[in-house]
């Protein structure tokens, strides 16, 4: 009876001894996914557990940043020795075993963009070799987009291209971009059949008064989404100040040459005129002899010293005076052509004068109307300007509202997650993938 004892014994230790060598590690699925900030669990089977008295180590690690590099040490237990947890992970990674069921499951606290990493799990139990003795999975660290920047590159004017675009500086996985048309009513509408929706960036052609309105973005991947907006009020093309002022510049240029030019023909014209009367030789007193002056001088002394002459004298002095008189009618004679020439030149100078005088006048005319014009769009762009201002106003409140009712239901919702334990993480999660309705009562933004 003894002996078949310990036969009996040695037939199942010698069973039990070639179980525990067929080790094999298991980790049940090959990719977890958590949100950033929580805490992710990565669960390690083996089967068969140890022969009690045996000495077993389990070791967790990760791949490296740079590839080639040695794998990263995270955690280690040996059942003779204890635990071990190295330096990068200390206050953030745990182990939960239970070597009699086969269970090595490692505890990462409060995740980050940085873990996510390929873990491997590693059970080496002393003398045995067999089997798998190890496994891998992804943990994948999901980022809720951030809010989207959206932007508007080019001018809205008429005729113009411009592009919309839409960028989130954050989310994993890589979020997804869409745009959402709404006019001055704020009324849904199709985007145009040219325009283009690329990874965030609309691009719109030859846009017109009807592209007018708001454009919002949505920013989306695993977790949830965000949203930007933008106003857009396409304007007809302005006159922009640097070509008013060379405008401006250039017609006062020519104003000034225009006035050089007339004040240097008129002293021409009056240089011209005393020197054909010095030419013609008339005298002060208005009297013409065939003399030349200077004898003409010495006969006026002569007739001083000598006040009675006699009748010989008069005579000569008569012939004298009939042949000035025939002179100074040659003079007059040769003077009025020279006077119809300058009288047809003045008035040729006055008609020109008049035709400037009507064509600043027109100018000025017209520079009014564009005032006027300029005056008009002015208010029209203040009064647009106000009602743009109390809209947004409007969606200003009603976002606080929003984020008001957001914080209650965030409140509820992690009073609701303190009820449960971390073994029903899973649930959580998909509670909180689901954002919150929005308000149907969302204010209308009218602009003209």
């Amino acid at each position: 009876m003894a002996d078949t004892l310990r036969l009996l014994g040695f037939i199942l230790l010698s069973g039990l001894h070639v179980a525990s060598a067929a080790i094999v590690v298991d980790i049940p699925q090959k990719q977890y996914k958590v949100a950033r900030g929580d805490n992710a669990t990565l669960p390690c089977a083996f089967t068969p557990p140890p022969p009690a008295g045996s000495t077993t180590e389990i070791t967790w690690k990760a791949t490296p940043d740079v590839p080639g590099s040695p794998m990263i040490d995270i955690i280690k237990f040996n059942s003779a020795t204890g635990m071990k947890v190295y330096k990068n992970y200390k206050g953030r990674a745990g182990l939960t075993f239970d070597l009699t069921k086969g269970k090595a499951d490692l505890q990462l606290v409060r995740v980050t963009s940085a873990d996510n990493r390929t873990y491997e799990c590693h059970v080496d139990v002393q003398e045995e070799e067999d089997g798998t003795l190890s496994d891998t999975a992804n943990l994948i660290v999901l980022v809720a987009p951030s809010t989207p920047k959206c932007t508007i590159e080019g001018k809205t004017e008429y005729f113009q291209d411009i592009t919309l675009t839409c960028k989130s500086e954050e989310g994993t996985p890589t979020p997804t971009y869409k745009w959402q048309s709404y006019d001055v009513l704020n009324n849904p509408r199709p985007n145009p059949l040219k325009a283009t929706d690329v990874n965030g960036v609309l691009s719109l052609y030859n846009i017109s008064k009807d592209t007018s309105g708001f454009y919002v973005c949505t920013s989306t991947n695993e977790i949830r989404s965000a949203k930007c907006n933008l106003t857009m009020a396409v304007m007809a093309p302005s006159m922009s100040m640097a070509s008013t002022a060379g405008i401006i510049g250039a017609a006062a240029g020519a104003l000034v040459l225009l006035l050089v030019i007339i004040i240097c023909c008129c002293c021409c014209r009056r240089k011209k005129n005393k020197e054909e009367e010095y030419a013609m030789g008339t005298p002060e007193d208005g009297e013409f002899t065939d003399k030349d002056p200077e004898e003409q001088d010495e006969h006026v002394r002569s007739e001083q010293e000598r006040p009675v002459k006699s009748a010989d004298r008069r005579d000569v002095q008569d012939e004298r005076s009939e042949r000035s008189y025939d002179r100074r009618s040659d003079y007059d004679d040769r003077r009025d052509p020279n006077t119809s020439q300058r009288d047809d030149r003045d008035d040729r100078y006055n008609d020109r004068r008049d035709r400037y005088d009507d064509k600043r006048d027109r100018s000025d005319d017209r520079q009014e109307r564009y005032d006027d014009r300029r005056e008009r769009n002015g208010d029209r762009q203040d009064r647009y300007d106000d009602r743009r201002d109390r809209n947004d106003d409007r969606r200003d409140r009603y976002d606080d509202r929003y984020d008001d009712r957001r914080d209650r239901y965030d409140d509820r919702r992690d009073r609701h997650d303190d009820r449960y334990d971390s073994d029903r993480y899973s649930d959580r999660y998909d509670s909180r993938d689901r954002p919150p309705s929005v308000p149907p009562n969302k204010p209308r933004d009218p602009r003209n």
